[in-house]
């Protein structure tokens, strides 16, 4: 049964067609939402988000478009939400922690574990990158797709790639893998 098939029979009122739209996407959006926000937890909870919203708006659904790019753009703009707010999170606890006077024992500060190497090079690159990476990687999508999920042009969301690719050259090369 293809997607739009599903979404007519949830609009019928049959719930359980739904879940199996959730079923059928719930990898890829976590996927996407992972790489995105590079934490498990904020992609669980942008990708729960995202199903609540697309079945509370199953209504708005254009036909004409997929399905797939629909959720993807939802997904997209949810995880820039999530972003922008663990900024402004981050920017209130650095000014609280410089202005607390708090001093760091040294010794604690370098028992961090180093993290895989490929979390390393994604969290170098933008969301708008890792997005167009993740696009173009996992699900072979072309520059015109990238777009529609996005918002942008289609020149635009290659030059998102092509700076992606051309970092993790760079970031792979320094440290000689």
């Amino acid at each position: 049964m293809d997607d739009k098939q599903l979404i007519e029979n949830c609009l019928k009122g049959d719930v359980d067609e739904f879940k199996k739209i959730v079923d059928k996407y719930r990898g890829k959006t976590m996927a996407l939402a992972l790489n995105i926000l590079g934490n498990k937890e904020d992609a669980e909870d942008a990708c729960q988000d995202v199903f609540m919203k697309v079945y509370l708006n199953l209504d708005k659904f254009d036909f004409k478009k997929s399905l797939n790019n629909w959720l993807y753009s939802i997904l997209y703009n949810r995880c820039l939400d999530y972003l922008r707010k663990k900024r402004r999170f981050y920017k209130f606890f650095k000014k609280v922690k410089r202005d607390s006077f708090q001093f760091v024992n040294k010794k604690n500060s370098n028992s961090f574990e180093r993290q895989p190497i490929v979390q390393g090079v994604l969290k170098e690159l933008s969301h708008k990158e890792r997005t167009v990476l993740f696009l173009w990687a996992n699900e072979g999508y072309t520059s015109e797709e990238m777009a529609s999920v996005m918002k942008c042009s289609s020149s635009t969301a290659r030059v998102h790639l092509f700076k992606a690719r051309k970092k993790i050259k760079a970031i792979l090369e320094k440290e000689n893998v």
